[in-house]
């Protein structure tokens, strides 16, 4: 995609691909893999020192105030170190797009800029133990106490948690409201009444701090709101776009990366005499993979593009995190099934990888949910302007043919 990409993005990509080449010790994912490492606040620190985090936001705050499509291409570049410190970068750039879009300023300085610099650490609390994509089912209250909120539930599935200074939460705040009006969305400080539990035996995406967290009456000051009082929905909708757009662009890394191993192995590895790229049971697969995973790269490029004008990108997000994840999982499939029996032991990353690359398919909304949004999307378009161009149903031989076109 090097060629829609102007110089500073040129530029941030090399940025980017230096600190991952050279400031991420091997090592280090090995002992995520193991669970000896719970949550790499070491990684976040060294990317907010190369300033790396929060790519998006305000100078002032310690970002760098360029568009999706730059933070996109960086983000790749990170996927290919897997899920797990995938997600703890782009973390950031989710939890502050809340601060950035319906933050105040005061709680700008105290949150965003300490989280772009990596002094504080941030996750964004969402799943409930009942909910998954319900997300407007949520039971987390937080009632009115005079100039506070006391907060009451559980969120589970929350990457980054383990480690988390504050958490962005949503909760009820109006059980007689319609559920898109009756949530709100909260910055939560830990403390003692912050019950955090990691105890997922995760299939991947070791590492990165998923925890289960709890609310036992914890006090949440009211100038913790994020966003109207009742506007959890209007903050939600907003935080899907970063939500979708980074999960698209880290699956591209981890695509990436496993094609490439695969393709190395095929042109050492020989079999009957020949290396086995030669075989086209073999190169086809490669072949197919390059293209899913550049046709992948460039809706999600042009999502990014239509998040940065300005109107809403809804569907093309939804349609970049569903084409996205679903080409590096069926990439990383295929470079397992390329390099055969190798390629299901820990002697290369493939397998951890596809361990991986499971969850992308299901977070951030399934891709079943966004199916969903995307033909609702396209309806309500579609009903809105009619045709794109040329009205062709008049062109049929026998469009005047009314009778056949009754539908009741």
């Amino acid at each position: 995609m090097n060629i829609l990409w102007d110089e500073p993005t040129r530029a941030l990509v090399e940025e980017t691909r230096d600190f991952v080449k050279n400031d991420v010790p091997a090592d280090l994912l090995r002992r995520m893999d193991r669970e000896e490492v719970r949550f790499a606040k070491e990684f976040i620190q060294a990317a907010a020192r190369r300033n790396l985090l929060g790519l998006r936001f305000p100078k002032q705050y310690g970002g760098r105030g360029l568009p999706w499509t730059s933070e996109i291409a960086a983000i790749e570049e990170v996927g290919v170190l897997g899920t797990a410190l995938g997600c703890n970068f782009v973390m950031p750039s989710i939890v502050g797009e809340a601060l950035n879009t319906f933050g105040t300023e005061e709680q700008k300085k105290k949150y965003l800029a300490p989280i772009i610099r990596a002094e504080l650490f941030s996750a964004e609390a969402l799943t409930e133990p009942r909910g998954g994509s319900d997300f407007f089912g949520a039971t987390c209250t937080a009632v009115k106490d005079g100039n506070e909120f006391v907060l009451r539930g559980y969120k589970r599935f929350v990457v980054g948690g383990e480690g988390a200074d504050v958490f962005l939460v949503y909760a009820r705040t109006d059980d007689q409201a319609p559920s898109h009006k009756a949530l709100s969305a909260f910055m939560v400080e830990r403390s003692e009444r912050l019950k955090v539990e990691y105890l997922y035996g995760l299939m991947g995406t070791r590492g990165g701090g998923t925890a289960r967290i709890m609310f036992d009456d914890l006090r949440v000051p009211q100038e913790n709101l994020i966003g109207p009082l009742n506007g959890g929905g209007l903050v939600f909708n907003r935080m899907m776009v970063p939500e979708r757009l980074t999960s698209a662009a880290g699956a591209l890394g981890a695509g990436r990366a496993a094609l490439e191993v695969a393709a190395r192995y095929t042109n050492t590895r020989k079999a009957f005499g020949q290396k086995i790229r030669e075989f086209q049971g073999v190169n086809f697969q490669v072949a197919e993979s390059v293209t899913r995973m550049d046709a992948a790269r460039a809706l999600t490029w042009v999502a990014a593009k239509k998040a940065d004008s300005g109107e809403d990108p809804r569907r093309l997000v939804s349609e970049a995190k569903k084409m996205a994840t679903q080409a590096s999982w069926d990439t990383v499939n295929a470079a397992m099934q390329i390099m055969g029996g190798i390629g299901y032991t820990d002697v290369y990353p493939i397998e951890r990888l596809l361990r991986d690359g499971r969850l992308s398919l299901i977070w951030t909304g399934t891709n079943e949910i966004m199916n969903l949004l995307i033909q609702h999307e396209y309806y309500k378009e579609l009903e809105k302007h009619g045709p794109a161009g040329r009205d062709i149903e008049g062109d049929a031989i026998s469009t005047d043919s009314e009778a056949e076109k009754v539908f009741e």
